[in-house]
């Protein structure tokens, strides 16, 4: 194969007019002068105001080495320390060269030009945008006259095995840090960690991470920002809110902060989550739960870096990244226009659905382990289980029998509820039997699962209601929290009688029909 070599023309080492220079070592002629490194092609980088120096060398390489044919091509950088203009001067040469590695072997000279030149020119290789190794020349010891010294560095890095060691080591310790430790032996999970150990540390993108409640999407979120800081890819703090837990106007104020009398209230400005956030990550559960208008304002932050706090006529920025976590089936929240196609689109790019405790039954043991040693750390009180107390638990967790129907929350709370009952630091199997059994007796006791009966606790004491009143109080409520005013909610609520009234008057409908639960519209908003 032909060898072609790329160099930049040095304006202070390649230069020299007079017979003297044949005394000092020029990187550019020297490199031609190894008798046992034949260059076929020499392709010549140079300034304008350098031409003259730039023919001179190509003259002295003729002469050196004849069978060396030198093309010169002039490339003129405003400021060679300007690292933006000579990455793209050098992109856009290399881009347009016609390069045939299938009958040519390609070297990059990285010893002349401004340290700034070099660094592009191993970008460019590292990146194969060059498919070549770098040459890197030294002169001759001691001021002796002569061609000196070349070396040469391949950036295939599945040619270093010791290199590819600590690589693989580094990514074993990043997917083992996602896992808190636990030796995991679910090879869907453990694919799972992996993938997202890959995207987490090379992605600055939303991530989305699904799957029910309980099964360690928050701690999987404060893992990660964990991991991303080591690497030293985040500084800023990690800032983690449920959407769960916001309602009308503070959801707005939380999220994006307010200008001091934004409204009534509101003394003082405030700094939202967001602003929080910057430099750092945002983790966002329960995402599906925003209303419509906070998703609009969230989908323009995530894409522009910026955001109007709730009263303000100036613009905030941060620049953070999101995690967004939930349970929910937000395709479907979107098809029933309870979701913004737009966001969703917008954090949907890298997708990881967590499986459930019950799916990685085999994943039970060391997580048994590590909520035992979680356990003595909050409380420093070291427990135990002995052998057939262990082995009974985990015949029963094992077993279909168990539902872990809260996942890794109902594991957390046996092992807290069998560890603070242990005399002398040891579960036994009596402890054992006794949590099981209240482990059965949740899962299989009959649940009063109403419509959303989530939605009405801390409004009313849902003992005092029939079944049949929750259900359609829980919607009127939903309705509620999605509307923009008691006569916009009045209006969804009573869409088809309303349209049989002459005078049809929503709002005081709704009014009546909450007040006969002793609610008004600022109580379920």
């Amino acid at each position: 194969m032909k060898r072609i070599v790329f160099g930049l023309l040095g304006a202070r080492l390649d230069a020299g007019r007079e017979d003297s220079r044949w005394l000092r070592w020029r990187p550019t002629v020297a490199i031609c002068q190894h008798e046992d490194y034949l260059i076929d092609r020499f392709e010549l980088l140079y300034e304008p105001n350098y031409r003259t120096m730039a023919q001179l060398v190509t003259d002295d390489i003729g002469s050196v080495s004849p069978e060396t044919k030198v093309n010169l091509h002039e490339l003129e950088f405003r400021d060679p320390w300007d690292l933006e203009e000579v990455y793209g001067k050098l992109h856009g040469f290399f881009g347009a060269y016609p390069f045939q590695p299938d009958e040519e072997e390609y070297v990059l000279n990285i010893t002349t030009g401004s340290h700034v030149q070099q660094i592009c020119l191993f970008l460019l290789a590292e990146s194969r945008h060059v498919p070549g190794t770098l040459l890197q020349a030294s002169p001759p010891k001691r001021k002796a006259v002569g061609a000196g010294s070349i070396r040469f560095i391949d950036l295939d890095l599945s040619r270093y095995d010791q290199l590819a060691a600590r690589f693989a080591l580094e990514k074993q310790q990043g997917v083992s840090f996602l896992k808190s430790g636990i030796d995991t032996k679910n090879a869907s999970f453990n694919a799972l960690i992996e993938r997202i150990e890959k995207v987490a540390i090379h992605s600055q993108s939303p991530l989305l991470i699904t799957g029910p409640t309980g099964a360690g999407k928050s701690q999987l979120a404060r893992r990660i920002y964990d991991l991303k800081k080591q690497r030293r890819q985040l500084h800023g703090p990690f800032v983690e809110v449920n959407c769960a837990t916001l309602r009308g106007d503070q959801s707005m104020s939380t999220l994006f902060g307010h200008a001091k009398g934004a409204f009534t209230g509101a003394t003082n400005s405030r700094e939202g989550l967001l602003r929080l956030a910057s430099s750092g990550m945002l983790f966002l559960d329960e995402i599906g739960e925003l209303g419509l208008d906070e998703q609009a304002m969230l989908l323009r932050a995530i894409e522009e870096k910026r955001f109007f706090p709730v009263g303000a006529d100036k613009e905030q920025q941060s620049d953070f990244q999101l995690i967004a976590g939930t349970n929910r089936d937000l395709l479907a929240d979107v098809a029933e226009g309870r979701f913004r196609e737009d966001l969703l689109a917008r954090i949907n790019l890298w997708t990881f659905v967590l499986p459930g405790l019950a799916d990685r039954r085999e994943d039970i043991p060391p997580n048994l382990d590590y909520e035992l040693q979680q356990f003595a750390a909050s409380t420093g009180s070291i427990v135990r289980m002995n052998k057939e107390a262990r082995e009974k638990f985990l015949a029963f967790a094992q077993s279909g029998e168990a539902a872990w129907r809260a996942n890794f929350r109902d594991l957390n709370a046996a092992v807290t509820r069998m560890a603070t009952l242990a005399a002398g630091g040891r579960i036994t199997v009596e402890l054992v039997e006794e949590e099981i059994e209240r482990l059965r007796h949740s899962w299989g006791a009959p649940r009063e699962k109403f419509v959303d009966q989530a939605v009405l606790e801390g409004l009313i004491d849902l003992e005092k209601l029939d079944r049949f009143d929750r259900a359609g109080l829980a919607e009127v409520v939903r309705v509620c929290r999605e509307s923009k005013s008691q006569s916009d909610a009045g209006r969804k609520l009573f869409a088809v009688s309303r349209a049989m009234k002459a005078k049809p008057n929503d709002a005081d409908r709704l009014r009546k029909y909450l007040a006969r639960f002793g609610l008004a519209w600022s109580d379920v908003s």
